[in-house]
């Protein structure tokens, strides 16, 4: 994964090359005439904070504990190891297209150009899909995490207070929405780093215990699991395998870039710097902070179970063993304007790719209604009503219905990487059959096809296999088996139904359309002015 691998070039789209006036429709970036009022507001630090933010989450924070438990230290660090590898090769791919076509509604509108309408209708209402019930999912972590301060509140209290604070951030628009989410993001990435930091320093006897704890717990209780009992390597797998499902959720987000194209002003620049840096936040955050979990928290531990209701962060879990008094509290606290952020982000990600459904003709055109200021309240409020799913921890339990989320959750998002590795390899196909070169586009790097082909071929392996756990002798689970499978079911069936209802055939490479929009996004592309001093070189730099 070294820099050397990628290009950026805007020097072809500034001459013109793929850009020719008679061969653009009439429709805006921001679709046809009558609904034009998406607006570019989000600032290059927007877009840097908001690709970090997608991969900060309550996934690694919480999510963590389950995954420890079941699949030990270094079953956890494997897993993410994996997934990390496929999140990378998806991102790549991603922003190749998005770079060169930064259009709302993202891959969804892409998919329409290189495949077909029906595959962009399948993928787009999964995408909303993924991102409506993705939303409770953060709102019930939340709760969770306000739990550890005491149980005596009923989740209710703490799901409305969450949803409030969410709703309104995204009523105020993109711009507040980039605003929020760059403060949030901040706090994130200043707390995991704080975290990564301080285990470090704990593991190695710097906590008031001084106990020196070193790889102690990847020898007792063992560096993996037995997963339900099952002894040798079988168990040990099926406990790493366990942890695969998780890890997609705690990496969902990583693509939201490419649905915030639509509003990001200078698109060319912004969205390849973000994109080229994603393997370093997997690598920092995801690959530092699941091994300093596994020093530092025995796969034994009770508070790692989430169905407890009261569970805890493993870093939280960590700092209390250590023996730092208040220092828990405060993380916890860090820990829940992480779950604010990604809930936040989650609705204004639902609530675009509902928009970019409308302007495709896949979604009632009501949601394409905004205000005077770009906000797509309609699409905005319909998809806040959904968040309302969040309720159900009150009867069932917070850690309960965060799991049940996180399943289904983590489908969808698997099936959206899916869609967007088949939706490259078209975009290739179509690339190589009309004679564009690559290495002219925005952004390009050298592992393709191959990573795209990667993409699809393991994320489809892994949802086919996301359930397995309640196929074991006596562990049969309604609530898992319909939560991971209900997705691989109705996906074929939007695809099939889409495709005899609009009675079309998959786009021929020789007819995709490379052309449209280019014009619009020239114009939106500048060069950034010079930095006057070491500070606005250093930030230009940073973001």
């Amino acid at each position: 994964m070294t820099m050397v691998a990628e290009k950026t070039d805007t020097t072809a789209y500034r001459k013109g090359e793929f850009s020719d006036a008679s061969d653009h429709d009439t429709e805006s970036i921001n679709g046809p005439p009558q609904h034009a009022t998406l607006q570019r507001k989000l600032k290059n630090r927007h877009i840097a904070m908001i690709s970090i933010g997608g991969v900060i989450g309550t996934g690694l924070f919480v999510g963590t504990a389950s995954s420890l438990a079941n699949g030990g230290p270094v079953g956890l660090l494997l897993g993410y190891l994996v997934m990390g590898s496929i999140v990378y090769s998806v991102m790549i791919t991603l922003g190749e297209m998005i770079a060169f076509l930064p259009i709302p509604g993202g891959h969804i509108r892409l998919a329409e150009r290189f495949i077909d309408p029906a595959f962009s209708f399948a993928m787009g209402w999964n995408y909303w899909y993924n991102w409506a019930i993705v939303s409770p999912a953060e709102l019930s972590a939340a709760a969770l995490l306000l739990n550890y301060w005491g149980t005596g509140v009923n989740d209710s209290v703490w799901v409305v207070m969450c949803l409030v604070v969410v709703v309104t951030i995204n009523m105020l628009g993109a711009g507040a929405y980039g605003e929020a989410e760059f403060i949030f993001a901040s706090i994130k990435v200043l707390t995991i780093t704080g975290l990564i930091i301080l285990g470090i320093v704990i593991d190695l006897g710097g906590g008031p215990d001084h106990d020196r704890i070193g790889f102690r717990y990847w020898k007792n209780p063992g560096p993996f699991v037995q997963y339900a009992g099952i002894s040798g390597a079988k168990g040990q797998f099926l406990g790493w395998w366990s942890v695969m499902t998780q890890a997609a959720f705690s990496f969902i987000g990583t693509e939201i870039v490419a649905i915030a194209a639509g509003e990001a002003k200078n698109p060319r620049r912004n969205l390849p710097k973000a994109i080229r840096r994603v393997y370093i936040r997997i690598l920092l955050f995801y690959f530092g902070g699941t091994f300093i979990i596994g020093l530092l928290v025995p796969s034994t531990n009770p508070s790692l179970q989430l169905n407890s209701g009261t569970a805890a962060s493993p870093f939280v879990i960590a700092i209390q063993t250590a023996g730092i008094k208040s220092l828990p509290s405060l993380i916890n606290a860090c820990l829940l304007t992480s779950a604010w952020s990604a809930s936040s982000s989650d609705l204004y990600t639902s609530s675009r790719a509902i928009y970019g459904l409308a302007a495709a003709g896949n979604a009632p055109k009501v949601f394409l209604r905004t205000t005077r200021s770009g906000m797509p309240y309609v699409a905005v409020i319909f998809c806040a009503s959904f968040s309302l799913l969040a309720f159900m921890a009150v009867s069932s339990g917070a850690g309960k219905v965060f799991g049940w989320f996180a399943n289904m959750t983590s489908v969808a998002g698997l099936m959206t990487w899916f869609g967007i590795s088949v939706t490259y390899i078209r975009f290739y196909k179509g690339m190589k059959v009309q004679g564009i070169d690559r290495k002219t586009l925005p952004y390009s790097t050298r592992f393709q096809p191959y990573a795209a082909w990667y993409g699809a071929c393991s994320t489809i392996t892994i949802c086919f296999f996301s359930g397995w756990s309640v196929f074991l002798k006596g562990k049969w689970d309604t609530a898992t088996f319909v939560t991971n499978y209900i997705l691989l079911i109705v996906w074929p069936i939007l695809y099939i139904g889409a495709r005899f209802y609009y009675g079309v055939k998959p786009v021929a490479p020789e007819d995709m359309d490379f052309k449209s929009d280019l014009a619009q996004i020239e114009a939106d592309t500048y060069d950034e002015p010079p930095p006057r001093n070491k500070w606005e070189a250093f930030w230009q730099w940073l973001m």
